[in-house]
């Protein structure tokens, strides 16, 4: 079951979240465990609402953005991560700038799927994700680097397993971000020992694998603890259909996972069917708290069904004639009028670098 006091579904508790951000203790804080961040990602994910929505709500608010930059930086990392995906499609799915170094296999270390790494903190926000399907964004970095640069997975696996159990998915964000630490769409590998985990998640704990120098770590063999490794499978769990009912005389706006936005053409009369693609979820597993927190997201629109079934199984079946989506790369396969998406700013060109397209960004701020 979905943390419902974490992360509510309903949209005006949304909106809430959204009034009690405090973007300059963000700032500051951010990598602490108990930092002030939003937890607004699970509904940027599901295109609830979008980085472009946070950041006007900020001006509205008065707020001065450039005391409040980093949180900015923060929302553009997130729409960067989308523009690659974008430009670059299933290429994502691989090593991006450079193939990952020293992989010695393409598996999981068993002792982070249990939560049994020996490290305190680790195994306590691995047992978290599960749980409530949130992991903080420090600790993400933390055990990529433990799958990737110490057990020396490659990262594909792996990170497949965390975007599976994560409510925040998006597989630009994750995918490119777990290449990032294992160096394959960054210059060098990210590290961390363990004084830095005890620094930012509150312990004192010593004589793990990881209470050395970055030196020695960087460069020693893999660790008993982490050396055990599966295959893992991993698979959606989507419903059977029951019948919908189509009016063909209206368009017919198509939602999905990316796209659950209860504002889109909200005042149209339309036909609103929320479609959970099988051949999506194959290459793209996510668990049955990510299903059910996307369907109680789609309880804010209006008279929106459900429909099991690949996107040219409902056209055919519906003979439906006219067909509105927004944009995303996993809808390349939809047929029909295609709407733009609301970015934090629309930046023309492909940017593999993100602070060149930050310093684009960063002009236009009010």
């Amino acid at each position: 079951m979905v943390d419902m006091q974490l992360f509510p579904a309903e949209y005006d508790k949304i909106l809430a979240k959204v009034d009690l951000i405090q973007p300059i203790k963000y700032a500051s804080t951010r990598n602490y465990k108990n930092g002030y961040v939003t937890k607004l990602s699970p509904y940027i994910s599901r295109g609830v609402i979008s980085t472009r929505f946070i950041y006007e709500k900020l001006v509205e608010r008065g707020i001065n953005l450039k005391k409040c930059e980093k949180f900015i930086q923060e929302l553009a990392w997130r729409d960067f991560w989308q523009q690659i995906w974008v430009s670059k499609g299933s290429l994502i799915n691989k090593d991006l700038k450079r193939p990952q170094e020293d992989v010695n296999d393409f598996k999981i270390s068993k002792s982070l799927v249990e939560a049994q790494t020996g490290i305190n903190s680790v195994d306590e926000e691995i047992s978290n994700l599960y749980e409530k399907g949130y992991m903080h964004n420090h600790m993400r970095m933390y055990v990529a680097s433990i799958a990737t640069n110490i057990a020396k997975s490659h990262w594909k696996i792996p990170a497949r397993w965390m975007y599976y159990h994560l409510l925040d998915g998006d597989w630009a964000s994750n995918a490119l971000s777990w290449q990032w630490v294992a160096g394959s769409n960054s210059n060098k590998k990210y590290y961390a020992n363990q004084d830095n985990i005890n620094k930012y998640f509150n312990s004192n704990q010593k004589n793990t694998f990881l209470d050395n120098s970055y030196e020695f770590i960087s460069s020693m063999n893999i660790p008993n603890e982490v050396e055990e490794k599966y295959d893992l499978e991993l698979n959606s769990n989507l419903q059977n259909n029951k019948e919908i009912r189509i009016d063909n005389s209206l368009p017919t706006l198509i939602y999905n996972y990316y796209n659950i936005d209860p504002n889109w053409r909200k005042d149209e009369k339309v036909n609103r069917v929320l479609i959970f693609e099988p051949r999506v979820f194959a290459e793209y597993p996510v668990s049955q708290k990510c299903v059910d927190f996307s369907l109680n997201l789609s309880k804010n629109i209006k008279d929106v069904q459900i429909f099991y079934g690949n996107f040219e199984e409902f056209s055919s079946n519906y003979n439906v004639p006219n067909m509105i989506f927004k944009e995303h790369p996993l809808n390349k396969h939809y047929s029909g009028l295609e709407d733009q998406r609301d970015w934090l700013f629309k930046i023309e060109g492909e940017y593999l670098s993100f602070f060149k397209y930050w310093n684009k960004i960063r002009k236009k701020l009010i």
